[in-house]
């Protein structure tokens, strides 16, 4: 498990439509705060502000085409030559960390290889990192090397 120390919250939260909004500085714009989208915020500042990692090199919510299918993943993280170096994965506190959701961000891995895997829920946070055919666990978020 990787021990993730959040930094205090600051969102911008309001009431749209008798609907809870956050605003995602990332993308600018207004998100309905469900529970995953409230994971995948903390997350991300946790990236930004505990891990350093660059906000221009965090994509959110893009889609992605898995054979037929058109999914979308949470977080990728690019290293600086823009290529896939991070696939995180958030689920809603609630939601169990199982095998069933490591497959799911091995599944988008196909279409995105990047270096590390990361299954997230906000209380527990797992992490990969793909050498060769393997999946060895980590047990911190590498720091993000700005050269290789």
């Amino acid at each position: 498990m990787i021990p993730v120390q959040y930094p205090p919250p600051r969102f911008k939260i309001e009431t749209r439509n008798g609907q809870p909004h956050i605003f995602d500085a990332l993308r600018k714009k207004w998100l309905v705060l469900q529970d995953e989208e409230w994971i995948r915020q903390n997350f991300i500042q946790y990236l930004l502000q505990e891990m350093r990692y660059p906000r221009g090199l965090i994509a959110l919510e893009k889609e992605i085409r898995l054979g037929e299918l058109k999914k979308r993943f949470d977080i990728l993280v690019y290293d600086p030559d823009h290529q896939p170096w991070m696939l995180i994965e958030c689920k809603a506190d609630q939601v169990l960390l199982n095998d069933a959701v490591l497959n799911q961000v091995l599944r988008y891995h196909i279409a995105l290889p990047a270096q590390y895997l990361v299954i997230t829920n906000g209380n527990l946070t797992y992490g990969w990192k793909k050498e060769a055919d393997r999946l060895t666990p980590i047990d911190i978020l590498p720091e993000f090397l700005t050269h290789h």
